[in-house]
């Protein structure tokens, strides 16, 4: 296995070619993310789709629905309460990444302990081996000894922060970064959570991206063989690195352009939800109450009032009327009430 930078000509037309491509849809999501009035409202909605995805990949599958009353009433369901922890491990991240700056090592295990609690940090035990879960065929092995790992580690976290070590395009060098932590395989458990989490954080460090909501994993999970494809073709042979990359290059692409729509979506349903409201319930309408509205899928009164800063009497009243009206729906599970937002529930069937 090879330490980075790996010698490869990442100059080759194919790529180069490619890369316009995605830089410029990439741009687009940028300029749209620029444009919005309050970018925090929309990030919930995509972290939240982002953390179904990447653990749908892994085989932990669940529900919207499961997520948000896990969210809100934490059921502790045992797989909607990894995607909820993965969720935090993004916002830890794009937190940290914010105060510090860089990307370390201690981050990455971090992170990792968020998405995986139970597992304990780098591995300590050798005898980890990437297999094909159907036939069993050794597919990797990756360094075995803790000691090797941290020093597979330290160089990788050296190429993160340090441009001059590898001079390339950012998009590129967060594939090759991609592939080397998948590879390094550094934790039991997560390693393909937290190497997705990193992605993001990368294109953050390189001010690919002005926020974190660009995410490779409804592509990957899409083109779940491809992918592992082509991480097995690297590790076979260095010549294998441009259809990685261009594959790696095409999901940054085709995943700009969704997030695009995603947020014009969204933007419209919210921009419907404020007419109307305007309409049919103007006494109650304000700025702060749709922001609230559309930040989270669900409310309950407690959660409500204390946003809008109102009595228990008066956030009932609010409830009611938004019910009556058509933008909530209410649930009753057990003694609790959940209000959901209807206009999200249309907007993330489309995830």
């Amino acid at each position: 296995m090879h330490k980075l930078p790996i010698k490869f000509n990442y100059e080759d037309p194919e790529i180069l070619k490619a890369l316009v491509n995605a830089k410029y849809e990439l741009g687009n999501l940028n300029g749209l993310i620029n444009l919005l009035p309050n970018p925090k409202i929309i990030l919930n909605a995509i972290i939240l789709g982002e953390a179904k995805e990447s653990s749908s990949i892994e085989n932990i599958v669940t529900t919207f629905d499961e997520i948000f009353k896990e969210i809100t009433l934490k059921n502790q369901d045992a797989n909607t309460k990894e995607v909820v922890n993965y969720r935090q491990a993004i916002l830890k991240g794009y937190s940290d990444l914010k105060a510090n700056g860089f990307i370390s090592t201690n981050m990455i295990v971090e992170i990792h302990s968020i998405i995986e609690p139970n597992v304990g940090g780098i591995r300590k035990i050798p005898g980890t081996v990437i297999m094909n879960t159907k036939t069993k065929e050794v597919l990797h092995t990756p360094p075995q000894s803790e000691k090797e790992i941290i020093d597979y580690m330290n160089n990788l976290e050296q190429y993160i922060n340090y441009p001059e070590m590898h001079n390339i395009d950012p998009i590129l060098k967060m594939a090759m970064i991609h592939y080397q932590f998948e590879s390094i395989h550094p934790f039991h458990d997560g390693n393909g959570r937290t190497g997705r989490v990193l992605n993001i954080l990368y294109l953050l460090l390189e001010k690919q991206i002005n926020l974190p909501v660009l995410y490779l994993s409804k592509y990957i999970n899409n083109t779940k063989s491809e992918y592992y494809k082509h991480l097995s073709g690297i590790r076979k042979d260095d010549k294998n690195i441009k259809d990685y990359l261009l594959y790696m290059i095409k999901g940054v692409e085709e995943t700009s352009k969704f997030t695009i729509s995603f947020i014009n979506n969204f933007l419209s349903l919210m921009k419907e939800a404020i007419e109307k409201m305007k309409e049919k319930c103007p006494s109650i309408y304000s700025e702060e109450l749709v922001n609230y509205l559309f930040y989270d899928f669900y409310t309950k009164n407690e959660y409500f009032r204390d946003a809008l800063h109102i009595s228990r009497n008066t956030a009932t009243k609010y409830l009611n009327l938004l019910v009556e009206k058509g933008f909530l729906v209410v649930e009753k599970l057990g003694k609790e009430k959940l209000y959901k937002n209807v206009y999200l529930y249309r907007l993330i069937d489309k995830w």
